[in-house]
């Protein structure tokens, strides 16, 4: 079985962090390099602030997750302040002008306590003002029909294992999605399973929760580009103001 630092490298080779190629990290990292005070929430392996600093940004930069293989990963790059933990747990208290929520990390809070919960440490780091900017994926768009075996993707990792990715829906009810993730190697052998489960809101629902966070829509558009939200987008990108 795949060891937990080998699963977060895998998760690089899966997702590598690409401004100049990737719609979503251009925008995500316009956002970072104009604010000097930035916490990245979910931060996974740090992919994205590692790339902030590389391009020159000299400010404040700190990232939370509770994934410690991941942080682990992460904290390969120092002048970035890394913290094992959750969005409803955050230590800091408005010392954040921007707070980022990449890669659809949102939809890991599932219950709408939990939520309100991630929203209200979200908030308690941003200094009055700042802005809290995020994606999910549009429920209309019915992204999960796509997660399936047939559609398995291979990677050679560092040791140069062939592995093969693939992902099932176990159950969709209320739009809470439920999937698992299988690794297999060469051989069809699995190496790595994990189950997972995200929650598909609609905007109406996602802004009612913001606005009672204490937060009020800066902006929200339905691509990477800047298109209206449409019933027909297949993502809701949200920039959201501290109130």
């Amino acid at each position: 079985m795949l060891s937990d630092a080998e699963v977060a490298a895998l998760h690089d080779l899966l997702n590598p962090w690409d401004p100049e190629h990737h719609p979503a990290d251009a925008f995500h990292h316009r956002l970072v390099m104009a604010a000097g005070a930035v916490l990245d929430v979910g931060c996974g392996t740090g992919a994205m602030l590692h790339r902030a600093r590389d391009a020159g940004h000299r400010g404040v930069l700190a990232g939370i997750d509770p994934n410690p293989a991941y942080l682990a990963r992460a904290r390969r790059r120092d002048a970035i302040e890394w913290v094992l933990g959750t969005a409803a747990a955050t230590p800091w208290e408005q010392e954040f002008e921007l707070a980022v929520m990449t890669g659809h990390a949102f939809q890991c809070l599932v219950e709408d306590g939990e939520i309100r919960a991630g929203l209200a440490g979200v908030r308690a780091a941003l200094r009055e003002g700042g802005r809290f900017a995020f994606e999910t994926r549009h429920p209309q768009a019915h992204a999960w029909e796509s997660w399936i075996p047939e559609r398995a993707r291979e990677v050679v990792d560092a040791a140069g294992r062939v592995l093969r990715v693939s992902h099932e829906v176990e159950s969709v009810v209320d739009g809470v999605v439920t999937f698992t993730e299988t690794v297999t190697d060469a051989s069809g052998a699995a190496v790595h399973y994990e189950r997972q489960v995200l929650r598909f809101l609609g905007p109406e629902v996602l802004n009612r929760l913001l606005r009672e966070a204490g937060f009020r829509l800066d902006e929200q558009y339905g691509d990477w580009h800047g298109g209206p939200l449409t019933p027909g987008s297949r993502e809701i990108v949200t920039v959201a103001r501290r109130g």
